[in-house]
């Protein structure tokens, strides 16, 4: 068997798998976000607290609820790494520097888990399990809390109410997240993934000197890791340690989960608004950028680009033999389609084509399937943006969902779009206008890139690195971290206003002037209106960087 056969097998059979669970565990989701029993455990943290699970938020409420308890968060986390030292469990590591603390504590608090630090060397147990391990949780919940509120939004009319969000975060933790980590881990460490406290010896990076140091709560945090959608590994090199993904089928199933929950949120949408039919519609346009990711992926990297790799038949440099060349590159697709950050590859070693197509998965705004929770509404806000330009192709007021895309909807969907682009492109030209590109190893197009995907990756809170760039330095570390906070945060202000609009209108019925948004048509229109907007948005900073290296 070729590897490229052998690589279709493995794409083809996590769709099967994905098409299995989309609608049986999207129902599920469905009924632990709509429901109104509550378990003991949950009213005991609602009393803990002090939030009425009966009570319903308007949407400035809302925010300000997932700014108050990501604020806590990320004060919280900053602290416990900078009395490291103090902690029981350190291992004798020092506290980290502040720098790397602030950075670490945003990347993780805000989904990113982006890593300027070798996890083995650096943090205590302590601190990895109760610190970061809790924010793979509790941050992936918040996505999918705010994505759920912009679906009431869509679902509801004549009120300003869109849910709790204490009650949306418990539930998707305890009755989510929880049940299917346990699972996972399980699975993982039947295939070889560890799961002790004790281990050899590593150099530290941010807190200097040589530590002992354990192998560490390995499994749970893997599978933390990606079924959050998070990146951040125990290990520096992530998903490419063997003790982290040691064989072909952990790495399946660790794209599998990567997959899971994005893929199944489309089957939420539909039942919220009470057509599955407009769930379809979303889940095909994730599909679709999906497929064509991952095919093109695999097409650049076992042709390979260039004089040595074209010569022993693909791109090998930077990969595991055990995973093979196409197997690398399908988890690298699904790394970058959502915000998972976690890498099984160097993606700096990756052809000039293939390391953009990397890049582009993010700036589509990785709604492919996404992050769980970001990536549905993200691509809800495209389809917005959609209907309008059809609107105005047409002359009619546009509708979605049986409500108005006024001048107050498209400001909200509109800056929610520019506010990524602007993050990448002024971050990287900050970084090259004060002299900190000079971290990049290498230089040219390839320096550029980079340093693009850098901030690329820290603006979409994706947590994936190119590498060959060294970023643990304070203005790389508060850059980024700027970076990571407002591109996760300012987008969900403007995704629950959006929301509390729409919630506040009656609905429209529809007329035979209205756009159906279930059809084929409208789904090509919504993937031609993304890759659109990205084209005209970076193809001047990808001409300069990975197109001038491939050309």
């Amino acid at each position: 068997m070729t590897m490229t056969t052998a690589g279709v097998i493995f794409a083809l059979s996590l769709v099967v798998a994905l098409v299995a669970v989309h609608r049986p565990f999207g129902d599920y989701m469905f009924r632990v976000v709509s429901g109104t029993r509550q378990s003991r455990v949950e009213r005991g943290i609602y009393r803990l607290v002090g939030a009425n699970p009966a009570a319903e938020q308007s949407w400035g409420v809302y925010a300000r609820s997932v700014l108050a308890f990501s604020a806590v968060s990320v004060l919280f986390l900053y602290a416990f790494q900078r009395v490291q030292d103090r902690l029981w469990l350190s291992l004798g590591f020092d506290a980290v520097v502040p720098h790397g603390a602030w950075n670490t504590a945003v990347s993780f608090v805000t989904n990113t888990n982006w890593q300027s630090y070798s996890g083995e060397s650096t943090m205590g147990h302590l601190v990895q399990m109760a610190g970061l391990a809790v924010q793979n949780f509790v941050s992936a919940a918040v996505g999918v809390a705010v994505a759920v509120a912009l679906v009431r939004g869509f679902a509801r009319s004549r009120t300003g109410r869109l849910g709790n969000f204490w009650v949306d975060l418990t539930r998707i933790v305890l009755r989510i997240l929880l049940p299917i980590a346990v699972l996972g881990a399980l699975a993982l460490m039947a295939g070889g993934v560890v799961q002790n406290l004790s281990g050899g010896t590593a150099a530290t990076t941010l807190t200097g000197g040589t530590q002992t140091i354990t192998g560490g709560p390995v499994a749970s945090q893997e599978v933390i890791k990606v079924l959050g959608t998070n990146g951040g590994g125990f290990y520096n090199v992530n998903s490419a340690h063997p003790f982290e993904n040691p064989t072909a089928w952990t790495n399946w199933l660790e794209i599998f989960l990567i997959l899971l929950i994005p893929f199944s949120l489309p089957r939420v949408f539909g039942r919220m608004v009470g057509q599955n039919r407009q769930g379809h519609a979303v889940a095909a346009v994730m599909a679709i950028l999906a497929v064509a990711s991952v095919a093109l992926t695999n097409v650049f990297e076992l042709a390979g680009n260039g004089t040595v790799p074209q010569a022993v038949g693909a791109a090998l440099e930077g990969k595991e033999v055990r995973f093979d060349v196409s197997n690398s590159a399908t988890f690298a697709a699904a790394t970058t389609l959502t915000s998972t950050g976690a890498v099984n590859s160097f993606h700096d070693s990756y052809t000039s084509l293939g390391g953009m197509l990397l890049m582009v998965n993010m700036m589509l705004g990785e709604v492919a399937p996404g992050g769980t929770g970001s990536g549905l509404y993200g691509l809800l806000i495209l389809a917005v943006i959609t209907v309008f330009v059809a609107g105005l192709m047409v002359g009619r007021t546009p509708e979605y969902l049986g409500k108005k895309i006024g001048s107050r909807e498209i400001k909200f969907a509109s800056l929610y779009f520019l506010i990524t682009p602007a993050l990448v492109l002024a971050g990287t030209a900050a970084a090259f206008a004060t002299g900190n590109a000079s971290t990049a190893l290498n230089v040219g197009p390839h320096g550029l890139s980079e340093v693009l995907y850098a901030f690329t990756s820290a603006s979409n809170n994706n947590g994936s690195a190119f590498a060959g760039i060294t970023v643990n330095t304070t203005w790389w570390d508060t850059a980024l971290g700027l970076c990571m906070l407002l591109g996760r945060f300012l987008p969900i202000i403007f995704v629950l206003a959006l929301a509390g609009s729409l919630a506040r209108q009656a609905p429209t019925p529809a007329s035979e002037g209205t756009l159906p948004t279930h059809r084929p048509l409208f789904v090509g229109m919504v993937v031609g209106v993304t890759v659109i907007l990205v084209a005209l948005t970076y193809l001047p900073a990808l001409a300069l960087g990975p197109l001038a290296e491939g050309l």
